[in-house]
Formats: structure tokens, C-alpha cells, sequence
């Protein structure tokens, strides 16, 4: 009865969706973004300044109210907290490397409308005598020459597993 009722709520979502999804088209939903060079610049230089520990240009990038969310559902971090972070990674690890491929686009309405820069890469380093390679996609709202928001999705328990960590399970009553 439970796979049930869970294919009946797996299905009326996916009709949902695609209810939504054909309510506009792609092409009344998102163009071309018409500073796509100037806002891939800002997140390359963002990126390459984040993995060189250039921590004065990260700052220049985003804006004061930048919030970053990710790579889990209720992650994030405000500009101060996020430049912190960095900050504390840069004094670990070392060898560090980010090659990654940009996208851009511009959203016309809705929650997400603006300019977007979508990223997808590697971003290796070398942490307590580890190699840790680790694929990422990040996202980012690029407004006025700076970072407004981003989202990031990467694997956290790939890097826990490389780190030599090790998840128990609860122990069955």
C-alpha cells in the first residue's frame, strides 16, 4: 500500500510539473543574456580568485547581500560567512586547482529572474595528505558587475569518504 500511494504522489507531481512546465516556453522564459561577457568575467574571476585564496577580489565580487545556497537543501552562507569559510579551507589545503566550463542565460520573470552564470567543474586540492577531486555545479545571479547569490551542488559524502571519514549506522532496536 505504501509504493502505492508513493507512485500515485510521484506521479501527480510529474503531471504537476509538466502542467507548469507548458504553461510558458522556453523561449518566454529565458533569452540570451545580453552582458554574458561581462558576467562570465565576474565569475571566472570570482572562481580563479576563490581557488588562489585572492580573498580582497572574492570580496570585490559579491554584494554585501550576497547569500550562497548549497550544496544541501537549508545550506547557506552570507559574504562574511562565506569568505571565512575560504578562508579557514585555504589554511588546510593546498595544490589547489579549478578547471570548469561557463553558460550563461537570462531569466525574464519569477523568483530567478536575472542574469545567470551556470558553471560546471573540478575542483581538486590536497587536504591532510589526501588527493580529493571534487565535481561541482555552481550557479550564479550576476547583477551590476557583482554576485548576488548562488547555488552550488556538489557530492559531501564523496569528500568525507576521501578524507578517510567513515558513516555508521544506527544500531537496530
Amino acid at each position: 500500500m505504501k509504493t502505492l500511494k508513493t507512485l500515485a504522489i510521484v506521479a501527480f507531481l510529474f503531471i504537476g510539473q509538466n502542467s507548469f512546465a507548458q504553461a510558458k516556453s522556453y523561449q518566454e522564459t529565458v533569452v540570451e543574456n545580453p552582458t554574458a561577457n561581462e558576467d562570465l568575467k565576474v565569475v571566472s574571476d570570482y572562481l580563479d580568485a576563490l581557488v588562489n585564496n585572492k580573498m580582497a577580489v572574492v570580496e570585490s565580487l559579491l554584494s554585501d547581500g550576497y547569500v550562497g545556497t548549497g550544496p544541501s537543501d537549508g545550506d547557506t552562507e552570507t559574504k562574511a560567512e562565506h569568505i571565512a569559510n575560504w578562508k579557514e579551507a585555504h589554511k588546510v589545503r593546498t595544490n589547489e586547482k579549478n578547471e570548469y566550463v561557463t553558460n550563461t542565460f537570462r531569466v525574464l520573470d519569477g523568483d530567478l529572474k536575472g542574469d545567470w552564470v551556470s558553471t560546471w567543474g573540478t575542483y581538486s586540492f590536497r587536504e591532510d595528505g589526501k588527493d580529493i577531486v571534487l565535481p561541482y555545479q555552481f550557479t550564479a545571479d550576476v547583477k551590476d558587475g557583482k554576485i548576488q547569490r548562488s547555488v552550488i551542488y556538489y557530492d559531501n559524502l564523496a569528500v568525507v569518504n576521501a578524507l578517510g571519514y567513515t558513516i555508521t549506522p544506527p544500531e537496530k532496536n
